[in-house]
């Protein structure tokens, strides 16, 4: 092997990533997404939040199909606080009915989904 991983950094990475989530939502404008991604971090929901460009997304609401220019949430959390992640999205979003899909890790740097177990407990 040429690689300085070695099979257990792998294992461990792989370990953690079942426990690490990527949760992603939209906002409307940059404010509101940047306001949700501040909550996120400082209520310990999330370990890090990317506010991405915006982009156009089309959906069918109501029975309309419509478009909307939103910007993209990535939240990194952990099974443990997803549930507090949820209840932060929906009290601060303005969406009657926000996305919210959380995504679990295949895999990842040991250290970094360390990282993300650590930023996210509660503080004491």
């Amino acid at each position: 092997m040429s690689s300085s991983r070695t099979a257990r950094d792998w294992g461990e990475g792989l370990r953690m990533a079942n426990k690490t989530l990527l949760v992603v939502t939209n906002l409307p404008d940059r404010t509101a997404a940047e306001t949700l991604a501040r909550a996120l971090i400082d209520r310990r929901a999330a370990a890090c939040v990317n506010v991405l460009a915006p982009c156009l997304s089309v959906y069918r609401w109501k029975g309309a199909v419509e478009t909307a220019e939103e910007h993209p949430l990535f939240a990194k959390t952990t099974e443990d606080r997803y549930s507090l992640l949820e209840r932060v999205i929906r009290e601060l979003h303005p969406y009657e009915l926000p996305e919210i899909i959380a995504v679990p890790l295949a895999g990842g740097l040991a250290a970094y989904l360390q990282w993300v177990e650590t930023e996210t407990r509660p503080a004491t």
